[in-house]
């Protein structure tokens, strides 16, 4: 089996961290690095969830006031108004 290099750029302080790591747990970076290719070559996927953070406007405490507000709205509590911008410079 031939062998080939590959670079990655990380973090410094991330590369320190992950080389001790490894050292902790008897490896060296190019075994803990190739354990991962293969896993992800066996599993054909990471092996790993990756996940966007939830958009905060969609959360059950928001969701909540928003239905609230559409509520007082079809009520007639609402009042039109000219747009508000905020400026967050």
């Amino acid at each position: 089996m031939a062998l080939t290099t590959l670079t990655a750029r990380v973090d410094q302080k991330d590369k320190a961290d992950f080389d001790a790591f490894c050292s902790n747990v008897g490896l060296n970076t190019s075994t803990a690095i190739n354990l991962f290719v293969k896993a992800v070559l066996r599993e054909k996927r990471i092996p790993f969830e990756i996940a966007q953070a939830p958009d905060p406007f969609f959360s059950e405490k928001n969701m909540a006031y928003v239905k609230k507000s559409v509520q007082e709205l079809r009520e007639g509590k609402g009042s039109p108004h000219e747009l508000i911008e905020v400026d967050n410079e």
